[in-house]
């Protein structure tokens, strides 16, 4: 038995899979309350899957980009629980579990995460005939950058805001591909399916040394004539 951890955003997700059957998934709207609400919902999902903690035989876990203390919550929960089974852990782009469920449409897709004050983090995946590729890593950018950047019809997913959503329609046309709401939901399911596969492939993180993906600095380390970033900035 397998578990995926997702706590990259104000939207958290869990995941218990056999392989590649998913055997139970949680997703729901955390704000901040990482720390309080994973561990129960994660004990909840365990019965309700009929799998014992110590029947664990891997962890998967988003590792960003997101808000700070989100991916702090949900890497260290990971790291806990692979330390105290001695099991492997895979980390999985926020960003990458985003776009594989559009992988079979072979279209580059681009995933967005909001990253406050008008940017946006970001990448480009697609399924090719080598497989599944990132064409472009995860960076910080802005929906006017991106239009620019897109030459050819693109699938745009993941925590899209409508005025994000108006901007690409109305500049893109046809080549922006927006997917229904529903579609455009972070799945754990899929961060299941992404690490088994990394796992079954022979590849896994030194579990001490795994670390998010931090596109920004925290608040912690901004000078302190800055602005304090937002709960909502990488």
């Amino acid at each position: 038995m397998y578990l995926a951890i997702d706590t990259s955003t104000d939207t958290a997700g869990i995941a218990v899979a056999d392989e590649f059957n998913i055997l139970a998934e949680l997703l729901w709207s955390c704000g901040q309350n990482h720390s309080v609400e994973l561990m129960p919902r994660m004990a909840r999902l365990l019965e309700n899957a009929r799998v014992k903690f110590e029947d664990i035989k891997g962890v998967f876990v988003a590792i960003g980009p997101g808000s700070f203390n989100g991916l702090r919550v949900g890497v260290s929960t990971a790291k806990g629980i692979a330390f105290s089974l001695d099991v492997p852990i895979v980390g999985i782009s926020t960003l990458e579990m985003t776009a594989y469920p559009h992988s079979y449409t072979k279209l580059p897709i681009c995933p967005v995460i909001n990253a406050g004050r008008s940017e946006v983090a970001a990448a480009l995946f697609q399924q090719t005939d080598s497989g599944w590729q990132k064409i472009k890593a995860e960076h910080i950018t802005t929906i006017e950058k991106l239009c620019r950047e897109t030459e050819t019809q693109t699938i745009f997913c993941g925590e899209l805001k409508q005025s994000a959503i108006e901007e690409l329609t109305q500049e893109l046309g046809e080549k922006a591909v927006i997917p229904p709401p529903s579609a455009r939901l972070r799945r754990s399911g899929f961060l299941a399916e992404l690490g088994y596969i990394r796992l079954k492939s022979g590849v896994c993180d030194n579990t001490a040394a795994l670390q998010p993906i931090y596109l920004k600095k925290p608040p912690i380390t901004q000078h302190k004539n800055m602005a304090p970033l937002t709960a909502d900035e990488m």
